[in-house]
């Protein structure tokens, strides 16, 4: 089993990680913002996976036990806070939109020394307030724990593709459970139904392949969609613009 890193200190820094790459699971005992200033970065828990392009960030409350992946060459930009300032009031990872003046706020506030002056403070002060206003975005790809439907979930994380059927799949996969009760299991565990969550799956597959430079339309073949104008119009709704405006990687 591998060893859960504990450091007590949430990190305030900038990191460079290859695509593929990360940081292995761990835990803090600060809150603790992290953005990809390039590429796109997942965390995952327990209970599943955020994922973040450079119009969204991650907020990881203290204690949760998590690792980071980056998808793309990725410029990792972590804000560690202390317990007592939870600008979200959040208890669990959730994934926030990063309007143009939290990115400059976050970059700046990661590469400026820590030096304990009036300017960082008041520049800490603006960046909490900011995280105060951002929206919330349903980017979570909950994890099952029921057998059952981590066999079915498995099918489809190797292929997101797969336009089978819940029943079809349960048969491949050797759930011995109905459709119905698959279904039923979906809505109790993973708090979505069966076509939302493999709609999530997607979206977090295809920000993995666009930052890897993957064209649109082939994206949207490999994911699962009929065809590029649909995957677009999904992908515009979740994210807030199209695919093709999305950040490509660095040469």
């Amino acid at each position: 089993m591998q060893e859960i890193r504990h450091t007590p200190r949430a990190a305030t820094s900038v990191r460079a990680l290859d695509t593929h790459t990360g940081i292995d699971p761990h835990r803090h005992d600060d809150h603790q913002i992290a953005y990809a200033g390039s590429g796109v970065l997942s965390i995952t828990t327990d209970a599943g996976t955020w994922v973040a392009p450079t119009s969204r960030a991650l907020w990881i409350p203290a204690g949760t036990v998590h690792e980071h992946r980056a998808h793309g060459r990725t410029d990792l930009h972590l804000v560690g806070l202390p317990v007592h300032l939870n600008p979200l009031s959040l208890d669990s990872p959730a994934v926030i939109a990063v309007g143009p003046l939290l990115r400059e706020l976050i970059l700046a506030y990661t590469r400026a020394p820590e030096d304990g002056s009036p300017q960082r403070r008041r520049m800490l002060g603006v960046l909490l307030d900011q995280l105060r206003a951002a929206p919330l975005q349903p980017l979570h790809l909950p994890a099952p724990t029921d057998p059952r439907l981590a066999a079915v979930c498995e099918l489809l994380h190797a292929d997101p593709g797969d336009h089978r059927t819940l029943a079809e799949l349960a048969a491949q996969a050797g759930a011995g459970a109905s459709e119905r009760t698959l279904s039923r299991l979906f809505r109790a565990e993973l708090g979505m139904t069966f076509p939302q969550w493999r709609t999530q799956l997607r979206l977090h597959r295809s920000l993995r392949l666009l930052a890897a430079g993957t064209p649109v339309t082939a994206v949207a073949h490999r994911c699962g969609w009929s065809s590029a104008s649909a995957f677009i119009d999904v992908f515009r709704r979740a994210f807030g613009h199209t695919p093709g405006t999305h950040p490509r990687p660095l040469p």
